[in-house]
């Protein structure tokens, strides 16, 4: 069993180490894969002194990032997260025992239930909480946070669904398309969620109302191809 981690990268070189150190080496055969969006910083050069597989992505996007992780991804499990120590890393061969013991095809990672004071803004926590609620509306879900960056899943998985955002709202595209296919096991687990590193990248507002035009988006299509 070969696991990938995917981290995209956009000069992250202040907490690219620690992230990346926080991964436990030993309990897999694995590879750490760096999706770059041509950091300007020692991002890659780090990621390169820590024996990471580096993929240099011209194209913008974090959906359009990822979706290239998930074509080069080597491994039968497929673990994502950010490179500002947000996620807790450390908790990787724990998820991934957990997919293989209750024979699940996708699990993600509640951040809000156990976020440690200061990890998260005011406005960032109430766009989250409206996000959540407009997609299990809906998309007659029940998440409790639809907008978390870590994952674990099989990447068999990926044949089952479509993928159609480049951007940020890919975050909540994977979700409502796991949870919403009747062939795919799905779960969500509450992991606790760290201050950042390094600047926030995060529009609150802009990829807020971003996100929310394409669930509805999204949500309209899906009826009219049904």
């Amino acid at each position: 069993m070969k696991v990938s981690i995917i981290i995209p990268t956009l000069n992250e070189e202040e907490s690219i180490g620690p992230t990346i150190d926080q991964i436990p080496k030993d309990f897999a055969n694995m590879e750490i894969l760096i999706v770059d969006g041509l950091s300007k910083d020692k991002t890659v050069e780090i990621c390169q002194n820590k024996s990471c597989r580096i993929i240099m992505e011209k194209r913008k996007g974090y959906g359009r990032a990822y979706k290239t992780g998930f074509k080069a991804a080597r491994g039968d499990i497929i673990c994502t997260l950010d490179g500002d120590t947000t996620y807790p890393a450390e908790l990787f061969p724990e998820l991934v025992q957990q997919l293989i013991d209750e024979d699940l095809d996708f699990i993600t990672c509640d951040r809000l239930t156990k976020a440690e004071k200061g990890a998260m803004s005011p406005s960032h926590k109430v766009g989250n909480w409206g996000l959540k609620v407009w997609t299990n509306i809906l998309f007659k879900t029940k998440l409790i946070d639809s907008q978390s960056g870590m994952w674990i899943f099989k990447k068999e998985a990926l044949k089952k669904i479509k993928l159609t955002s480049d951007g940020m709202p890919l975050s909540e595209e994977i979700k409502i398309e796991m949870f919403t296919n009747p062939d795919i096991r799905a779960k969500e687990v509450s992991v606790p969620y760290y201050p950042r590193i390094g600047d926030i990248k995060l529009n609150t507002w802009g990829d807020g109302v971003g996100n929310l035009k394409f669930l509805f988006k999204k949500r309209f299509k899906k009826g009219q191809d049904a």
